[in-house]
């Protein structure tokens, strides 16, 4: 099953080229296990989505702890029926989509919990789309109580859910709210914004 992510990252410093670049490198010890494409707009990531939402975490943190502003966006999709399959991108069998929603939300809860923490606080909103089941509503609603119960919910807004706390956590949340909601082989999409060292945190 094809999943992926377009992948922006801006720090918001007049030194952005090298905080990009730095941060950059820490994708290096994905690079055998992922399909990494940049040009002037995003960086294409393609490969099993725990592979994907840790290089993401670690491209964001690197970034971050510059102590400048960053701002990583991200589309990420799995099992979009206009993709091509790609062997890179074997799905996990320990991602668990096709146990009772009750299970799926306690083992998302306690990924998160034993997540390691990395000082950096950080704040993210997101939005899940599960598409083209007749139980997408069923893996929204078990989605919401699992971000209400994962220790970084921070409130709902307007499209979207706002977390916060450390970046292990917040990542792990997404990641997990990824994996463990919609069809086993259904088309899922996420649209996350994260944010580091804003100057007008609320």
């Amino acid at each position: 099953m094809f999943s992926g992510a377009q992948v922006s990252l801006y720090p918001m410093s007049d030194n952005f080229v090298g905080i990009i670049l730095d941060a950059v490198t820490a994708l290096d010890p994905y690079r055998d296990r992922l399909r990494i494409e940049t040009d002037d707009i995003s960086t294409l990531l393609v490969g099993p989505p725990d592979i994907l939402f840790a290089a993401m975490h670690d491209l964001f943190v690197a970034a971050a702890k510059t102590g400048e502003h960053c701002v990583l966006s991200a589309a990420i999709s799995r099992g979009c029926p206009g993709e091509p399959d790609d062997a890179i991108c074997g799905v996990s069998p320990s991602l668990g989509q096709a146990e009772p929603l009750a299970e799926r939300i306690t083992a998302a809860l306690a990924a998160v919990e034993t997540t390691a923490e990395t000082g950096q606080p950080t704040a993210a909103q997101f939005s899940l789309y599960v598409m083209g089941t007749g139980t997408h509503m069923d893996e929204i609603y078990g989605s919401i109580d699992f971000l209400k119960r994962s220790g970084t919910f921070d409130r709902t807004k307007n499209f979207c859910t706002r977390l916060s706390g450390d970046a292990g956590a917040v990542f792990a949340t997404i990641r997990e709210a990824f994996f463990r909601f919609g069809e086993p082989e259904g088309h899922v999409t996420l649209d996350i914004t994260v944010s580091a060292n804003s100057p007008t945190k609320a």
